[in-house]
């Protein structure tokens, strides 16, 4: 057979079929290790990361069910929430394809109704920590067998600075912060209406000013108050929030329904939005 007779013997488009054939594999390939492999070897697992709602507690044969406001926003290299009462903030590594590492950071440490909770929550999500990935579920297992189980849950909306009423729950010093003293709590709150009026009480007087909203900052002037003699907890609360609302410019940060506001010199305040059945 001449040598056109034998190219003419070779089925048409059988080299281009195993081309495609061999680029395809090599694209499936890629796309099945797109978003895993990193440096190292390590692994790190996306859909991991996000807002979750705790809904319960493992541990020592009990259940512990979760508060409406615990929760864990996971990002690649840190973790932020609540403990049900107490904001927490953590570091997290990745350990392989199946846990995380969390090393806690900064944490409030104000007095909450369900302390049980509050301190179990904080002893388990610390660690190795194991994960269980379903739709929309995520479940992190301490070496232990103790489990947190949390539903995906998207952020939700900030309450707003103004028309919202803020009732006063810690008080910030730098780093440390405290809970209003016990005697005092639920006593202190005000609120900023939409023509910059502000007014309510500072633990024992009630009290009214100008409110001026700039970007994130909001400063009060002068407080008019009314002028009983406060003494004890209550008193001591509102030299504090008198001094506060005085000393300038506030930095403003809401996270869901909590409002922190912040001095210059690193003293301030954080407040709860009053519920709409309050």
């Amino acid at each position: 057979m001449t040598e056109p007779s034998r190219r003419a013997a070779r089925p048409r488009g059988m080299r281009t079929l195993r081309h495609v054939h061999g680029l395809a594999l090599v694209l499936a390939l890629a796309l099945a290790g797109c978003g895993k492999a990193e440096e190292g070897g390590s692994v790190w697992l996306p859909d991991v990361v996000g807002s979750w709602a705790v809904e319960s507690l493992t541990t020592g044969g009990r259940t512990l069910h979760a508060p409406e406001a615990a929760r864990v926003d996971i990002a690649q290299d840190a973790a932020t929430g609540s403990y049900g009462c107490n904001g927490f903030k953590a570091a997290v590594v990745r350990d392989g394809e199946s846990a995380l590492t969390v090393t806690p950071g900064m944490t409030t440490t104000m007095a909450c109704e369900d302390m049980e909770f509050e301190t179990a929550f904080a002893r388990l999500f610390t660690g190795r920590l194991t994960i269980d990935r379903g739709p929309e579920r995520l479940t992190l297992k301490t070496a232990d067998g103790s489990t947190i189980a949390m539903t995906s849950k998207p952020p939700a909306a900030a309450a707003p600075l103004t028309t919202t009423e803020w009732t006063v729950e810690s008080l910030i010093s730098g780093a440390s912060v405290s809970s209003v003293p016990a005697e005092a709590a639920g006593k202190a709150h005000f609120a900023i209406a939409p023509d910059s009026t502000a007014g309510g009480s500072l633990g024992c007087n009630r009290f009214s000013a100008k409110a001026t909203v700039e970007g994130p900052t909001v400063t009060f002037g002068p407080l008019t108050t009314t002028r009983m003699a406060c003494e004890g907890a209550a008193g001591e609360l509102e030299r504090t929030l008198t001094a506060l609302f005085g000393s300038g410019p506030l930095t403003v940060k809401i996270e869901d329904q909590t409002l922190t506001l912040t001095a210059a010199d690193g003293k301030g305040l954080t407040a709860k939005a009053a519920s709409a059945a309050e």
